[in-house]
């Protein structure tokens, strides 16, 4: 009963094995919380921001030192089912600050946003990785064992409600990139410039819209 849940420890224990000396590896959360603090600090840095462009090149020093736990993740292979979701919902976060952090970098670059529309459109992801990061928080005190009473089945199923939740906020974030890429589209248009947009951004085909 208890090896469906050694398999979900397991998960985090072999990713947090390779990472910085001062984490834990005994300890299963602490890969889940150290990317929980990493996206809490890029929301974080977004909302309280007076210079939008000063205040993403530390959303991006931030993203940049948090990425190694997504590529470790990434690597973990052969895992079983429900390990896997585990390892899907983390992976899914890290996606969602990839998009962040990738999009808006290429819209501080484009002349079809002003200044106070790049302002919303950065505390637009910033709430919306709050909240990503609210459930990832659920997740790893899910996944201590010491943390709440549960039944194996009860722990999976809320493991699996918190998978869906953070996949439509990734659902969400990728609309919300779209429309605001959409919007620069269209402005181009106007004054025949949509060539360098889509040079900026690259086609229809590629992953955020």
């Amino acid at each position: 009963m208890k090896r469906m849940m050694y398999w979900v420890w397991m998960t985090i224990v072999l990713v947090a094995a390779p990472m910085r000396a001062q984490w834990v590896v005994s300890d299963p959360t602490n890969l889940a919380q150290g990317i929980v603090n990493t996206v809490n600090q890029i929301a974080e840095t977004s909302a309280t921001a007076t210079n939008t462009l000063d205040s993403f090149n530390k959303i991006k020093d931030v993203y940049n030192q948090g990425k190694e736990y997504y590529d470790a993740l990434k690597a973990v292979n052969n895992l079983v089912q429900d390990a896997r979701r585990v390892q899907q919902t983390v992976l899914l976060v890290g996606d969602i600050s990839d998009m962040y952090v990738t999009s808006f970098g290429l819209m501080l670059n484009d002349p079809n946003f002003t200044a106070q529309e790049l302002n919303a459109i950065s505390f637009g992801y910033s709430k919306l990785l709050n909240e990503t990061a609210g459930l990832l928080d659920d997740l790893s005190q899910i996944i201590n064992v010491t943390s709440m009473s549960l039944s194996d089945k009860e722990r999976m199923d809320i493991i699996e409600r918190v998978y869906k939740e953070v996949l439509h906020y990734y659902n969400l974030v990728r609309y919300y990139t779209k429309k605001n890429i959409s919007v620069s589209i269209v402005r181009a248009k106007k004054q025949n410039d949509t060539q360098r947009v889509l040079e900026l951004y690259g086609s229809a085909n590629q992953k955020y819209w």
